[in-house]
């Protein structure tokens, strides 16, 4: 690939464990930065998705309608899409919620019944995103190139996934890496 890859770093719905174990890479982050370019990540706090983004690592379920446009966002401005952990694989814990019910339900135990000590759902535009009826892996709403499962996936599994990408080494069968 000429020039240096823009790469992007998506968190949906999840604990963050993905990113942290990005982080993990230590100094092989210095060996990465000199071949690729960070345009997006709550890491470094960019606001937009771009366009033209060569690989975007993708951790977090779809729980919400603001992931379910990002994913979407992300996916149409992504050459290769890679679904990072667990809950960005199968749901996993953020998926937990799917068995209490109703979203609407959900809230109103949360925070009239249990939180809010003036029996309120909080109002103002924004404060709450609208969670969807169920929360589904980054493959039911987007076609994904590659998979690293793990919680989180450890950073050897994310620096050789990383490194074959960089490489143009062709993917594991079934894009699954790790």
């Amino acid at each position: 690939m000429a020039g240096k890859l823009k790469l992007a770093t998506v968190w949906l719905g999840g604990c963050s464990g993905c990113h942290m174990s990005l982080l993990d890479l230590d100094t092989w982050l210095i060996d990465l930065a000199a071949l690729a370019d960070l345009v997006y990540s709550p890491i470094a706090d960019q606001k937009h998705f771009p366009d033209g983004v060569d690989l975007s690592l993708v951790e977090g379920a779809v729980a919400n309608e603001e992931h379910l446009a990002l994913a979407q966002e992300v996916r149409h401005k992504s050459r290769v899409l890679v679904a990072m952990g667990d809950c960005a694989v199968t749901g996993n814990v953020t998926a937990l919620r799917n068995q209490l019910g109703a979203p609407d339900r959900l809230l109103q135990q949360i925070y009239v019944e249990h939180g809010d000590a003036r029996g309120v759902l909080p109002a103002a535009p924004g404060i709450i995103p609208r969670l969807l009826d169920r929360v589904v892996p980054l493959h039911a709403v987007v076609p994904v190139d590659h998979y690293l499962p793990g919680c989180p996936p450890a950073a050897p599994q994310i620096r050789a996934l990383l490194k074959a990408l960089l490489s143009g080494a062709p993917p594991p069968a079934g894009g699954r890496f790790g």
